[in-house]
């Protein structure tokens, strides 16, 4: 007999192929697996949020290069960007509308796009 995956109990009724025993059951599985999607894509944005703030907080000081090891004691995660092609030998890389040349110890040519919209 077939088991409800929320619950765990025997699915006594219904279609040999039905995976819950009620409604119940079937709502909170799905909640659940929604709830998981949000909580991975509120950190995701949560980090290139922090992103922007550490690149945008550069440009306010004309930084225009910084090396990796400091970026990372801000909190700055290289591997999160909104986009990303290939720039000669080096990466261009953006986040939101601030861009940057990304090697494998620094970042340069750190700037806002113009007329971003």
């Amino acid at each position: 007999m077939p088991v409800c995956l929320e619950c765990g109990d025997t699915i006594r009724y219904g279609r040999s192929d039905k995976k819950f025993c009620c409604d119940e059951c079937r709502t909170r599985n799905f909640n659940e697996k929604a709830k998981k999607s949000r909580v991975f894509k509120r950190r995701i944005m949560s980090a290139l949020s922090r992103n922007y703030e550490i690149l945008e907080r550069l440009i306010k000081a004309d930084v225009e290069s910084a090396d990796m090891i400091s970026l990372a004691s801000m909190g700055f995660s290289p591997t999160l960007m909104t986009s990303c092609r290939k720039y000669g030998k080096h990466d261009e890389c953006g986040c939101f509308d601030i861009r940057y040349i990304k090697t494998g110890t620094r970042i340069y040519s750190i700037s806002k796009i113009q007329n971003f919209d």
